[in-house]
């Protein structure tokens, strides 16, 4: 209430009241008591739709609960049913652990919701934004005008229509003649009396076709028509994907077809829509069904897939700039210890860029494009691998999608086999297999056989793996671990460079097979 004049100034003689206005501060004290009156109503309702929605999410989230601790419970009810029953009927094996899919997000994902950690997405953006300010300011000054011809990108991902239908008849031979030959072989194998030979002759056909359509096939074609650079690149990943998936599809669905079969049961085929899906979710391991997204946000595969396409032009500039320049030119200057040593740490600096491009646009964007499209739930294709104190912990996280498969169908498998003996043996040949693949790769990729990242990942790498084990948790670790990735991709990305040059500069006169597995920047004067 306002205070009145006699309590304002006492000093002031009291005025005669005036019925006028006593009538209006009564009826402005009516005013104001309505309108307290309403504002306590109000809270009043507030508090009400405050308990009713406390109490509608506490329902909600108990059924959550209740349904997750249901769904845990049922789950490891059959895990151990499972886990009993291979005991029984497989006293003499080992239990073989599974993949299990969840609802996950990627890491990235996640990070990216943080600001600080958004920033550091924001300045490899902005590095782009100098490349091409960098590349417009050179053209306009040495020519006059503005030159964006992309003459390199152009000519590694070239013929594409060659890749375009030779990745296609992969495609549909992987999709149909192991899924018929194993639907033929799963349906005639219960009812056989001549197991053995049914078996034998259906995996020579298979081991026949798969030879001639999954391995001289794609190096033909790539050697045929002289694919560029990048255009090989697809064929050979293409073609190493393939295979494995095939084989993931027959490594889980054969076995339960022989226990069945060897009691007289029918087993049921796997559906052919099932094995398409498989062939295009981004996953190496084989199920009948995965989780699932509810829905498919598209602006979110736009986002990824313009995400890809803005780093296949960052790996392009970073070439373009900071590489092809000093290598192109290093036979104007005469070759030395130093020269060398100096290159490898030149190309240090573009080498991490390729590999921490070539990570975010392959492992994450190109992953979790498909992944969306397709509602694939499971998005962990990687782990937080740049926290990683020791290479053992790095190769695990780096590529989840193809340590699961090299872990449980050829790891587990050869540990089984030696009876869980010799696993020094069994993880050097999982080494071996994973080195030999990405050499494979990079040999018919370049056109030139130079295994330096096979010496790199058989010899440093398993010497690296042995001394810096998981029991190393210091942060001191992390930086050498990042030290000598760095001098890894710098090593990698100039030897690889001098070989491309010499291979130009140097043209075989006669060819022999130890002058096309001999380097050429052995002899050539660079």
């Amino acid at each position: 209430m306002a205070p009145t004049e006699e309590t304002a100034e006492p000093n002031v003689r009291r005025r005669k009241p005036n019925p006028t206005e006593d009538g209006a501060e009564k009826h402005y004290n009516g005013d104001v008591s309505d309108q307290i009156n309403g504002l306590i109503e109000w809270k009043r309702h507030m508090e009400g739709v405050k308990a009713g929605l406390l109490e509608d999410m506490s329902n909600h989230m108990n059924i959550l609960l209740d349904k997750a601790v249901t769904e845990a419970v049922d789950s490891y009810v059959r895990e151990t049913k499972a886990v009993t029953t291979g005991l029984k009927e497989r006293p003499h094996k080992s239990v073989e652990r599974k993949k299990v899919f969840h609802h996950r997000a990627s890491i990235l994902d996640d990070l990216m919701e943080v600001e600080h950690f958004r920033t550091i997405y924001h300045m490899f953006v902005a590095a782009l934004c100098v490349f091409v300010i960098s590349t417009v300011a050179v053209d306009l000054i040495d020519q006059g005008r503005l030159v964006l011809e992309f003459d390199l990108l152009v000519y590694t991902f070239g013929k594409l229509g060659t890749v375009a239908w030779s990745w296609t008849l992969l495609f549909v031979y992987t999709l149909l003649v192991p899924y018929k030959l194993f639907s033929f072989w799963g349906s005639l194998y219960p009812k056989s009396k001549h197991k053995l030979l049914l078996s034998a002759c259906v995996g020579t056909i298979l081991l026949v076709s798969q030879t001639c359509a999954l391995c001289i096939f794609p190096i033909y074609v790539v050697k045929h028509y002289q694919l560029p650079p990048s255009s090989s690149f697809i064929v050979s990943l293409e073609q190493i994907r393939f295979f494995m998936k095939s084989y993931s599809f027959l490594r889980e669905t054969i076995p339960v077809v022989l226990q069945d079969g060897s009691k007289g049961k029918n087993t049921p085929i796997p559906a052919l829509s099932s094995y398409l899906y498989f062939l295009f979710c981004p996953t190496l391991i084989y199920r009948e069904s995965y989780p699932r997204t509810p829905y498919i946000r598209w602006k979110y595969v736009a986002k990824n897939f313009a995400q890809f396409l803005g780093c296949v032009f960052f790996v392009y500039f970073t070439l373009v700039t900071l590489c092809i320049p000093v290598f192109k030119n290093m036979n104007k200057q005469p070759f030395s210890t130093k020269t060398l040593v100096l290159s490898f740490f030149h190309a240090t600096l573009p080498g991490t860029f390729v590999l921490l491009i070539s990570f975010f646009a392959l492992l994450h964007c190109w992953l979790n494009a498909f992944a969306e499209m397709l509602r694939f739930a499971d998005r962990m294709f990687y782990k937080d691998w740049w926290n990683s104190t020791s290479f053992s912990n790095y190769y695990r996280t780096w590529n989840v999608v193809v340590h699961d498969w090299l872990y449980y169908y050829v790891y587990q498998d050869l540990l089984w086999l030696m009876k869980k003996r010799f696993r020094t043996v069994v993880m050097l040949s999982v080494f071996l297999m994973s080195a030999s693949a990405h050499e494979y790769v990079l040999t018919l990729s370049l056109g030139f056989f130079y295994p330096v990242m096979f010496c790199l990942f058989t010899i440093f790498g398993v010497c690296f793996n042995i001394m810096m084990n998981d029991n190393r948790t210091s942060p001191v670790w992390n930086v050498m671990v990042w030290t000598f990735l760095f001098i890894g991709q710098g090593i990698q990305l100039c030897l690889y460079s001098q070989e491309w040059y010499a291979q130009i500069h140097c043209p075989l006169t006669e060819k022999t097979f130890w002058g096309l597995i001999t380097p050429r920047s052995w002899s050539c004067p660079l």
